[in-house]
């Protein structure tokens, strides 16, 4: 029983020893596993607090380097937004201006249709008025406009005639001077005379003859009247046929110095006079086409020429101005490249109608036109010469060239002539001409006629109208009045305000 307590005593003592061993194993387990997690905590603790400060060092670096990279974008950002701003204020300029002209547009657009409708207006109320056509009530509208706008059209015109002036007066001034320098030495054509120096009283007696046979005989035979005692120691002897005076003059001045005077030699002398003179007149005709420079026309056409040596324009000869004429165009004609040959035939043969006017009814102009259409002349020619007198309307530059020609040849200093009292009647035409205009106060004519000043009244006249009051004081002057060369027509308008100063 002993034995089994102490062995049970043993037993419990052994197992409490082992519960007891194991409890303070349990106990130094669990101490040293406190100080093992509490060493753990510290190295945690540690490693966060050194993972916090690398981490705000990095973060620093970070920001220091970001700071760095981002500075040069943010100044070009800097210079983009000022660029932005700058183009949003030019942007609002811009739209501003396209409202303003936007604006303007409807403004204009209102105002040119408030205009279109006050014209309309005015074109129904000058119809309905006036009882005008639709034509005419315009034609009335666009004269108000012009009245209206008066000053900035006269401006205009101004200008632009100007301008053009000044370029074609340049050329035309150099190309007329070179043909007028080298025609400078022409000299003038002789004046044919109408009358005969009688030698003596005797001489006239024996021209008179018994009864006056001789001299009815002398009449009868050349076609003229021959006047005894208009003039002192002259005979004077006159014809409307220019052929028949020549004749006549030289026949009398053969017939004075051979001194035999009677019905028989009269006649004989004559007729020996007149074949001289067609044979002269042949000649002369022939003579002028070569010196013109002009080939190929018909013999007859050549003696028609030649008759025209003895027919005179204001004095001057008019187969020496035909002569002179065909040289003037041709110089011209080769300035300006027109055809030379066509210009010297028109230039001579201008005036080929004047060789029959007396004997054919039209102007010379028309009786020349048939004349070389007769005769087969080139077509270019007889246009060419048909415009100088302003009949016929230029058709070609050589047309023109043979008009300038003919006023270059007649107007030049000392190529024509005018008695005192035709001289007087002319300028006093012309004055009277221009005077009958409304708005005309004064007119004087200057220059031998060659040019007329007119002055107006600046209240009936104004700027405007004094281009047309010229151009129809002109056009009366070409339709009504005859004259050598051309007339320069000026109009003078002057505002004067007179006020005194007491």
């Amino acid at each position: 029983m002993s034995l089994k307590i102490v062995l049970l005593m043993l037993a419990l003592s052994g197992v409490g020893g082992i519960a007891l061993g194991y409890v303070l194993r349990v106990l130094i387990g669990l101490a040293q596993r406190g100080s093992v997690e509490l060493e753990i905590k510290q190295k945690l603790l540690q490693a966060k607090e050194q993972a916090a400060k690398i981490l705000a060092d990095a973060e620093f670096r970070g920001e220091v380097i970001e700071t760095e990279r981002l500075a040069p974008i943010e100044e070009r950002e800097e210079k983009v937004v000022a660029r932005e701003e700058r183009v949003a204020s030019r942007e609002e300029f811009l739209d501003e201006k396209e409202n303003e002209v936007r604006a303007r547009e409807q403004e204009a657009a209102r105002a040119k249709s408030e205009a279109e409708r006050l014209s309309a207006e005015r074109s129904r109320e000058l119809s309905k008025i006036a009882h005008l056509s639709e034509e005419k009530a315009r034609e009335e509208l666009f004269s108000e406009i012009e009245r209206s706008h008066e000053e900035a059209i006269l401006l205009r015109l101004q200008k632009l005639a100007a301008n053009g002036r000044e370029r074609m007066e340049e050329k035309a001034r150099e190309i007329l001077t070179t043909a007028i320098h080298r025609m400078g030495n022409a000299v003038n054509a002789e004046v044919m005379s109408l009358s005969v120096v009688l030698p003596s009283d005797e001489v006239k007696g024996k021209i008179i003859g018994k009864e006056g046979r001789n001299i009815k005989a002398f009449e009868r035979a050349t076609g003229v009247d021959v006047l005894i005692d208009d003039v002192p120691d002259r005979i004077m002897l006159s014809s409307f046929d220019p052929m028949r005076r020549a004749i006549a003059k030289i026949a009398l001045e053969k017939l004075i110095a051979d001194g035999r005077i009677q019905p028989a030699k009269i006649e004989e002398t004559v007729e020996k006079t007149r074949a001289e003179v067609a044979e002269m007149v042949k000649q002369k005709g022939e003579e002028a086409a070569y010196e013109a420079g002009v080939i190929g026309l018909d013999p007859k056409l050549t003696t028609l020429l030649g008759h025209l040596h003895f027919r005179t324009s204001y004095g001057q000869n008019i187969l020496s101005h035909s002569v002179e004429m065909a040289h003037i165009a041709g110089i011209l004609a080769e300035e300006l490249g027109a055809d030379v040959s066509v210009a010297r035939a028109g230039a001579l043969l201008h005036d080929i109608g004047k060789a029959v006017d007396h004997e054919v009814q039209g102007t010379h102009v028309e009786i020349g036109r048939r004349i070389l259409e007769k005769f087969g002349v080139d077509k270019r020619v007889i246009v060419a010469m048909q415009s100088h007198h302003d009949e016929h309307p230029y058709e070609t530059p050589e047309a023109v060239i043979v008009q300038v020609a003919d006023a270059i040849s007649g107007g030049r200093p000392g190529a024509r002539r005018d008695t005192i009292d035709r001289y007087l009647e002319r300028l006093g035409d012309l004055e009277r001409l221009a005077g009958t205009f409304e708005g005309v106060e004064k007119v004087y004519a200057i220059a031998a006629g060659r040019e007329i000043r007119v002055f107006v009244n600046p209240g009936k006249v104004p700027d405007l109208a004094m281009h047309k009051l010229a151009r129809d004081i002109a056009k009366r002057i070409q339709e009504e009045l005859k004259y050598p060369g051309e007339i320069k027509v000026n109009i003078i308008r002057e505002n004067r305000v007179v006020e005194f100063a007491r």
